[in-house]
């Protein structure tokens, strides 16, 4: 059965002769832009594991890039999307009101750690219209036209996204872009050369106040965002101490706290949100935009706040055609229940315990290795040319990520230098897989060395 196999390729070249017709087809009719580096055609999927068109088995590291949190073609929340799909596909909630999109607001409301006592969710259909609705709900807000973004951010690639999101890449050939304010996010393991530790926090927590001073007064600003464990910049956590003096900065200026938990929400870093980490520390967002997980692969994403809030935008200015889908909703409510039920953010915790030990032994042992870093089952491994001077090894986290592939594991880069790969499997994958994912892993930076 596929959700258990392990990972095997059986073809003599990836792609495979099928795979290989279809790649083809592939770039005569789509944008070479939509990158792909994989050799990889899927077939069907189940649990962690992908088979290809030719028969091979891949195990997926990789979950649709924080997607796939409860695996491929979870049985129960295909059956609730078929139930679903036997009363009617799409219902728009400015017409009609459909109760799945209301039961999931309110299963939000009350989980999400988000500061105010009543809370009021709407949705959207990805995770860069959740970032972009969060930002025009707290200018609705605030009556403030600016926000602050962070070095090493990614937000998306909506025209607002793409400037809130760091990495120029991203918006190649694609300005002017509004006008977004950018603080440094606190990179421990890249403070500058000869700064002690314990001046960190307060290094970084200076780059907002000269946001303040340089770029727009602080009565100017509606918001500051922030991925509680920044994803395409690296798997870097931010650090507690660093959060609350931003929240400090925020209560004492009437600035929004964002949390964009897009790819770290739905018991990816041990929590079923990461600002719930936040929470145990005794502060919380104001906004919580989160996606990917939510709904086990069907496109939604959410917004969350308190009331007052929520009620800020006026009339129209929020909402879409498909926003809430009833078989996104529908979806989502079982892969709720599911990650309470099976426990999903214990094991998420479980899961990089395993993987944070293993990496840290190769560390040891490799000098390539230069850090390991997350939060539960979302963690991070930073490549370097030298431990001392910390050069990125971007070539070789490419030929890491390329040589777990033909041995049939799927791995995705990361990092401002493309030197990060993360670790994003589905929480559902068995233990047996996850050594032989650590021991494909190993055996391709070995390979490279």
């Amino acid at each position: 059965m596929l959700r258990t196999d392990l990972p095997e390729i059986i073809t003599e070249t990836l792609p495979g002769p099928k795979a290989a017709k279809i790649i083809e087809r592939r770039a005569a009719a789509v944008p070479s832009s939509i990158r792909c580096a994989y050799p990889v055609v899927i077939e069907k999927g189940e649990g962690a594991m992908i088979e290809d068109v030719d028969g091979n088995k891949f195990l997926d590291w990789i979950g649709g890039v924080g997607v796939l949190n409860i695996g491929f073609s979870q049985p129960e929340v295909v059956e609730a999307v078929k139930a679903q799909a036997d009363k009617y596909f799409h219902g728009m909630f400015n017409v009609v009101t459909h109760e799945g999109y209301v039961a999931l607001a309110e299963k939000l409301a009350q989980i999400a750690p988000v500061k105010g006592d009543k809370k009021k969710v709407f949705f959207a259909n990805s995770g860069a219209e959740a970032d972009e609705n969060a930002v025009k709900i707290a200018k609705a807000f605030t009556k403030r036209p600016n926000i602050i973004v962070f070095s090493g951010a990614f937000h998306g690639r909506t025209l607002l996204t793409m400037s809130m999101t760091s990495k120029k890449a991203y918006a190649a050939d694609m300005g002017p872009l509004p006008n977004v304010f950018r603080a440094r996010f606190p990179y421990y393991y890249r403070n500058p050369e000869g700064m002690p530790q314990e001046k960190a926090a307060d290094y970084y927590i200076k780059s907002i106040e000269d946001v303040f001073e340089q770029c727009g007064a602080a009565n100017t600003v509606a918001a500051i965002i922030v991925e509680p464990l920044q994803g395409e910049g690296g798997f870097i956590p931010a650090p507690v101490e660093w959060v609350k003096a931003v929240r400090e900065i925020c209560d004492a200026n009437g600035i929004l706290l964002v949390a964009d938990e897009v790819q770290s929400g739905f018991c990816r870093t041990g929590r079923m949100f990461a600002s719930e980490y936040w929470k145990e520390a005794g502060v919380m967002p104001d906004i919580i935009a989160t996606a990917k997980s939510i709904a086990a692969g069907v496109p939604l994403s959410a917004i969350i706040a308190r009331e007052e809030i929520m009620e800020a935008p006026a009339p129209g200015t929020i909402g879409g055609t498909y926003c809430g889908n009833p078989l996104a909703c529908a979806a989502s409510l079982k892969t709720i229940e599911i990650m309470e039920r099976e426990h999903l953010a214990e094991r998420s915790c479980k899961i990089g315990e395993k993987v944070m030990t293993r990496y840290l032994e190769m560390m040891d042992k490799y000098p390539v290795i230069g850090d390991v870093r997350g939060l539960g089952g979302m963690v991070g491994i930073e490549f370097v040319k030298d431990k001392e001077t910390k050069e990125p090894a971007a070539a070789f986290t490419s030929a890491v990520i390329q040589s777990c592939a033909r041995m049939g594991l799927l791995v995705e880069g990361a990092g401002t230098y493309n030197n990060v790969i993360r670790f994003l499997a589905p929480l559902v994958m068995t233990d047996e897989q996850l050594e032989a994912g650590l021991d494909i892993f190993e055996k391709a930076i070995q390979a490279n060395m």
